[in-house]
């Protein structure tokens, strides 16, 4: 029996011109577990929301949908509540109460489940995600990880039949993020719950799903097994490929024999099978050139110490780090570490209580109010959502605007769009365009500030591998223009590929630096699949295209059209 059946189902938002879905046909069997996954905006939360009749946005809707063989609408609010749980993006989003205990037992709570059967599913819930050490702590002290798996729990804790996660990893850092799928993965396998997950990082998601369906403006491009979609895509020469894991996209690119590798694992099998008569001869690429303007710094902090309370806990510590003029700096980390507050002490937000910082060679304490943002600095928050204050993106955007020009200003708003790839976007409201889209939105609101330097947290969040191309475009137009870019990113083939340099920030300050290759080389788990796949036989090689490229330096012939 399918736990979801979707029957031609077509979704419109208010005052949109495009349905956001598009003749939507989609059955997901009992037990299974299914990935969705497309570009930004393609459909994947509005699909997944419509199986969730409290969180279905409003608009234009036709078609069917049927939950284990039941209209959707024949659902009691009570059955839609115990039998569908929802794992939201952003964890702070979905915690109601301030205590773990609490958190769990209260959508149980809410559904009149009796006190002793309450007891046991809180006590069960706790042991089957290791939550007892931190069963009686406040929501709030807990990491990003926690948060997300705590909401997870309190949703199995109602025993659900179907799970509908939203990007779940979305804000944690690369362990929390397998830690968290794996999790899934095991109540999918030995709980038999039904698992519909949309993601963009699919480096995990892939090799665990029974199923990919991708998703392209709105319709169902590719429904197949893990490896025969990659090959579709593969074959449509569509840009969703370059979503896919590490080892399929470098096995796609050499003429080798199948079977195509899922994993890590089986990457690294297979690269050994590819040299096992030869070795590799050329073991390292050149190194890249170094940015412009190199020696000259754009942001400094010298022995800086920071903590939010006076007798509070130190969350910044004895950090000193300088960053270049003209190039993009990559800070990774897990959550907690201290990297958003690092971000705050550089935009004035919060005073370092010891140590110096500097912006642009001068102390930030002498910037009069004001002036700091005035063509000098700019920053993309994590929640873009805390930049949009009016009822469409294009008064946003045109509130950055002010003093210009009418004929200026709508140019410049016109060509910050199109650079954001937001044109189509202008009349909507900011709330009712995906995560991945606002961040577009967002970025483009900060570019109009012109600033010299640009501090992003969490850009390429909500963002697929097609946008993530665009936005290093963007940052790397800027460097050419002398525009300094500084990133907190749990992104780290983003970071491999794009950042002039990347530090490891841990417990308030950076234990670790260098340039990519170096840095993720030397780095067991903060780094690439690409660089855990081919190590041991490519020791510097981080990135698929650097594994790609020794391999035919080696011999290996390219993929066959």
């Amino acid at each position: 029996m399918a736990a979801v059946a979707l029957e031609n189902l077509t979704f419109s938002y208010p005052n949109r011109k495009t349905p956001a879905l598009r003749g939507v046909t989609l059955s997901v069997k009992e037990g299974e577990l299914a990935v969705l996954c497309g570009k930004s905006g393609c459909g994947k939360t509005t699909l997944l929301r419509q199986c969730k009749p409290a969180l279905a946005p409003h608009g234009e809707k036709s078609g069917e949908i049927r939950l284990f063989g039941q209209p959707i609408a024949a659902l009691s609010p009570r059955d839609q509540a115990a039998k569908i749980g929802f794992v939201l993006q952003n964890p702070d989003n979905q915690l109601v109460t301030d205590k773990v205990w609490h958190e769990l037992a209260f959508g149980l709570e809410s559904l009149g489940v009796e006190n002793a059967a309450i007891r046991l599913r809180v006590a069960e819930m706790a042991s089957f995600f290791g939550i007892g050490p931190w069963f009686h702590k406040n929501v709030a002290d807990l990491s990003g990880g926690q948060k997300q798996l705590l909401n997870l729990a309190s949703i199995m804790a109602m025993q659900p039949r179907l799970l509908l996660l939203d990007e779940p990893t979305s804000q944690l850092d690369p362990i929390a993020a397998a830690e968290f799928l794996q999790t899934v993965r095991k109540i999918n396998r030995e709980l038999g719950v039904t698992v519909l997950l949309t993601e963009h990082r699919l480096e995990e998601a892939v090799p665990m799903a029974d199923r990919v369906v991708v998703l392209d403006e709105g319709r169902i491009l590719v429904d197949a097994p893990p490896k025969e979609a990659g090959e579709r895509l593969k074959a449509l020469d569509h840009h969703m490929f370059a979503s896919m894991p590490a080892p399929m996209q470098i096995y796609a690119a050499l003429d080798a024999p199948p079977p195509c590798p899922l994993t890590v694992r089986e990457g690294r099998q297979f690269l050994s099978n590819l040299f096992r008569e030869n070795p590799p001869k050329v073991k390292a690429l050149p190194d890249s050139p170094a940015p412009k303007g190199k020696g000259e710094p754009a942001l400094e902090l010298k022995d800086v110490w920071f903590r939010y309370e006076k007798t509070g806990p130190d969350v910044i510590k004895d950090l000193s780090l300088t960053v270049d003029k003209g190039s993009i700096f990559a800070v990774m980390g897990q959550n907690g570490a201290g990297k958003t507050t690092l971000l705050t002490l550089l935009t004035g937000q919060n005073r370092p209580l010891r140590g110096k910082v500097r912006i642009r060679g001068k102390e930030i304490g002498k910037y009069k109010a004001g002036e700091l943002f005035d063509r000098c600095l700019a920053m993309l928050p994590q929640n873009p959502q805390a930049l949009f204050v009016k009822k469409t993106i294009r008064e946003d955007l045109m509130e950055m605007l002010q003093g210009c020009g009418r004929q200026s200003a709508d140019a410049r708003l016109i060509e910050t769009a199109k650079l954001a790839q937001i044109e189509d976007l202008l009349d909507a409201h900011p709330y009712d365009v995906s995560g991945g889209e606002q961040q577009r939105a967002a970025l483009a609101k900060a570019l109009l500030l012109e600033p010299r330097i640009l501090l992003l947290d969490e850009p390429t969040k909500g963002l697929d591998n097609h946008y993530k191309e665009i936005l290093s475009g963007i940052l790397t137009r800027l460097c050419g223009q002398g525009v300094t870019v500084l990133l907190v990113s749990h992104d780290i083939e983003f970071c491999a590929k794009y950042a002039h340099r990347c530090a490891l920030f841990f417990d308030g300050s950076i234990v670790s630096q260098g340039e990519p290759k170096a840095f993720f080389s030397g780095n067991r788990f903060y780094t690439t699949a690409a660089n855990r796949m081919a190590r041991h036989l490519f020791a510097d090689a981080v990135t698929n295209e650097e594994v790609i490229a020794l391999c035919r330096e080696n011999g290996v012939s390219p993929s066959r059209p």
